[in-house]
């Protein structure tokens, strides 16, 4: 019987630290990173030695900074805080802002990093998280300066640490070339690479669900399991990221990083504990299992797709080319959807699909286990002597929770079935406060548990799985059109009906 995890509970605040937001007029360090340091300090777990310091080229002063920051969440983003006038608790906020300054530099010149040593020797502690929320282009520049004015060298006493938002790289080659440059001027313990899909509870609750039960684990293997699906729907489109997305596309955007971190928590082997290097390890060998397919192989398992005009939720909608900042012209996917298989001896035979894609009908990102159906049919020359696969569905937004199908009959003297749901919405049996997703990985990377961060052999195990579809796609880009509205091009049910199988429908 596999052992039940344990994770030291999260009860204490973090060190005192001198925390570094590099790009810290963007949408990232506003609608995320700000609510997620919020919340934190509202639950009791940042304490009053956190020094907040945003790192960009405007001229600002620190109250400036400081209050732009506090107008973006009380007034644009109450979401991610709570509601109304509770949306901003003004003694929490004040709390926060004590410790909020601000440096304008340029990321490209030395004297910047100067004045950012000057403000660790004035914060009181040694300890220094920098986080890059910062175009790709920067990752590499920043990395060498920060080493070069010796802002990463660590003491017994202080911790020195970098976060790296995605993409890590655009291909195999990018990959490793960005982790060469970081381990050239700091340790793979120092280094942070961040997926806020492992921060949302439904993600870090599938390690919980498989290890701690052994009902699950009995079956968890391709004796039982058909195959598995990965969706990761979206209704909206690229919005304003038009001129990023046109270099990115949605492999690249969502495949090696989320989809395949979700893959990887589903199919990894049991840790020998609940700790980083375990955990990373099995999820590092879990995807480099997956099958390398030959350029063909890789065309034959794969669809690439673009929106059309359409509707959204009777909304109209444009189609991707006639979205600002995009070419015309636009050869760029908005959908993916692939056939991966992992060969080892618990996943042999059992084919993972995943798919993405941008204005598709409903938001829904989720994981479907599909069982294998009873060895024989008790019900012959019934109405159901075929019987409806039975399913496991976690899903991961937008309610969050998870639901196990089961076939039962229906009362009457005929013999007839219906699926039914046992389960639960995570909404229906714990209080969740609002939360971003990016508490749990911004309070882990300052207490230095490098559990949900991605390590540099999973991140290139993860393009060497995608490169196959790259060079496939160089050689022949073709792309399926869909309306926006529709969940995809009608290719990426055919890539599974060829195999006898469909879709779980979505929502």
């Amino acid at each position: 019987m596999t052992q039940v995890i344990r994770r030291k509970s999260k009860t204490e605040p973090a060190p005192p630290t001198t925390l570094f937001l590099f790009g810290a007029h963007g949408d990232l360090v506003k609608r995320l990173l700000m609510p997620a340091l919020y919340n934190l300090k509202r639950d009791g777990l940042l304490g009053d030695g956190l020094r907040i310091i945003g790192v960009d080229h405007n001229a600002i002063s620190d109250e400036g900074f400081a209050n732009k920051l506090e107008d973006f969440i009380r007034n644009e983003a109450a979401a991610k805080v709570g509601k109304g006038d509770q949306a901003l608790d003004p003694q929490v906020w004040a709390r926060l802002a004590k410790g909020i300054s601000y440096v304008q530099g340029d990321f490209l010149d030395d004297s910047t990093y100067q004045a950012l040593g000057a403000k660790i020797a004035a914060s009181g502690t040694g300890n220094a998280v920098f986080y890059l929320a910062t175009a790709p282009r920067f990752f590499t520049e920043v990395v060498r300066r920060l080493g070069a004015s010796g802002l990463l060298a660590e003491s017994p006493e202080s911790f020195r640490r970098v976060v790296i938002e995605k993409p890590f790289g655009s291909d195999l080659q990018t990959a490793e070339a960005l982790n060469s440059c970081l381990l050239k001027v700091m340790t793979e313990k120092q280094i942070y690479r961040i997926d806020h899909y492992l921060g949302k509870e439904t993600v870090q609750n599938i390690l919980v669900s498989r290890f701690s039960n052994s009902l699950f684990e009995a079956f968890w293997n391709n004796h039982y399991i058909d195959h598995v699906q990965i969706t990761a729907a979206e209704t909206v489109g690229v919005e304003t990221r038009g001129s990023f997305y046109e270099h990115t596309g949605a492999l690249r955007d969502m495949v090696p990083n989320h989809l395949f971190q979700l893959l990887a928590m589903v199919a990894m082997e049991p840790p020998a504990a609940f700790g980083a290097d375990a955990v990373r390890g099995e999820k590092a060998k879990v995807v480099g299992a997956i099958r390398p397919w030959s350029i063909e192989e890789a065309r034959a398992n794969s669809v690439r797709g673009q929106y059309t005009a359409g509707e959204v939720d009777g909304k109209p909608m444009p189609g991707y080319r006639q979205e600002e900042k995009v070419a015309p012209d636009s050869n760029t996917e908005t959908y993916v959807a692939l056939k991966v298989m992992i060969d080892n001896w618990r996943w042999v035979g059992v084919p993972f699909y995943l798919r993405t894609g941008k204005r598709m009908s409903v938001r829904d990102t989720e994981i479907v286990i599909c069982f294998k159906p009873a060895p024989y049919a008790q019900f012959r020359d019934t109405e159901v002597d075929e019987l409806e696969p039975t399913y496991l569905r976690i899903q991961i937004q937008p309610n969050e929770g998870m639901w196990f199908d089961l076939l039962a009959k229906r009362p009457g003297q005929a013999l007839k079935m219906d699926n039914i749901e046992l389960g639960f919405a995570y909404k229906d049996f714990f209080e969740m406060q609002p939360s971003t997703g990016y508490e749990t990985l911004i309070y882990d990377c300052l207490t230095g548990d490098q559990t949900l961060f991605q390590r540099a052999d999973n991140i290139e195990n993860g393009w060497r799985a995608v490169q196959p579809f790259l060079d496939a796609w160089q050689q022949d880009s073709t792309l399926q059109n869909y309306a926006a509205g529709e969940n995809g091009p009608q290719a990426a049910e055919e890539l599974l009906a060829r195999d006898g199988r469909v879709w779980h429908g979505l929502g």
